[in-house]
């Protein structure tokens, strides 16, 4: 079944799958798991749409990883 990325409800195991769009509710839970610096840069995207398995949580995770590298 196909994943509402509108208006579903995401979660940190919310998993990515080829119909992934960063919508308003993707941001929004970005923003409250990354805090209100968070956003999506091309390198980034490219990350999450690479095509290897992950999840929501994996997500907010890399992008604290790489917020800290700066």
């Amino acid at each position: 079944m196909k994943f509402d990325w509108h208006g579903g409800e995401i979660s940190r195991t919310t998993e990515i799958d080829s119909d992934y769009r960063n919508t308003q509710n993707v941001r929004r839970f970005l923003s409250h798991q990354c805090g209100p610096d968070f956003k999506f840069d091309r390198e980034f995207m490219a990350w999450v749409r690479n095509g290897t398995t992950k999840n929501m949580g994996d997500v907010a995770d890399e992008w604290m990883v790489r917020a800290k590298r700066g």
